[in-house]
């Protein structure tokens, strides 16, 4: 199978297949990942995984199915391509955080998905791998833009012109992982981070998310604006409610989860 979708109640758990080609990128895991990020705008789920059956998170495009993109004109191979961006502005248009799971490693568009993720949890032998350049390819799905906001641009550099592979550990230095686990954990690491999401308040989670995401491309100005707006929205809003009064009661609340 080259994925599936699992409904675990508050979370939704995309688990990529395809091992026998490292994850590579299929039409099924378009499908669950797109699934996925529809389900989400169900109040009951609380956020979403994406991780691997087999022992490497996404080896990127499947270069079979790139040969086979020549015969195309540049107006189809455009078309490709934006199958791969629709996926990205979905999972970036998420009201619920996403979690990548990463064992092995993720390549090519592969590390343009996780990187489009909040969390990252990965293990301490993951490797993340700018690979077009090897193909004489260049970057897609938004991952440039991603490098841009995650890493320092020599390494960006480095990665995207040289193909070098660089250890998650070099990452979770940087900041870009969330957490380095034993091989073989990070899943349930995945879900820890996933039980913390969980307890807390979805509609406020939903704006920040929304927030971060945004601060990186809008002016200051811009960002001050939408701050307000979304803070006197959220002061009067149950989950305020219950948030502040939890906290002055010494308690934990309870945002009907």
């Amino acid at each position: 199978m080259s994925a599936r979708l699992e409904d675990m109640g508050d979370r939704l758990v995309v688990w990529n297949g395809n091992s026998a080609k490292r994850g590579a990128l299929s039409p099924e895991l378009y499908a669950c990942i797109e699934q996925a990020m529809k389900r989400a705008q169900d109040p009951r789920v609380r956020a979403v995984i994406l991780t691997s059956e087999g022992d490497f998170f996404c080896a990127g495009g499947d270069l079979n199915v790139l040969i086979a993109r020549r015969t195309m004109d540049e107006k189809e191979r455009r078309e490709r391509v934006d199958d791969l961006h629709d996926l990205v502005r979905a999972m970036r248009d998420c009201p619920v955080p996403l979690i990548a799971a990463i064992e092995g490693g993720a390549a090519g568009a592969g590390l343009s998905l996780a990187l489009a993720c909040d969390f990252i949890v990965a293990s301490e032998e993951a490797k993340f791998t700018a690979a077009y350049v090897k193909a004489g390819l260049v970057p897609d799905g938004g991952l440039t833009s991603s490098m841009a906001r995650l890493l320092p641009r020599p390494l960006a550099m480095e990665m995207c012109l040289l193909g070098r592979p660089v250890m998650a550990i070099r990452f979770a230095e940087l900041g870009a992982v969330n957490r380095l686990t034993p091989v073989g954990r990070a899943f349930e690491e995945a879900m820890n981070y996933a039980d913390m999401i969980a307890a807390g308040p979805r509609a406020a989670q939903g704006v920040i998310r929304t927030l971060v995401a945004t601060a990186y491309e809008t002016s200051e100005a811009a960002q001050l604006n939408a701050e307000r707006d979304a803070m006197a929205h959220a002061a009067g809003a149950d989950e305020a409610a219950e948030g502040i009064a939890a906290f002055l009661e010494k308690r934990k609340p309870d945002f009907g989860t």
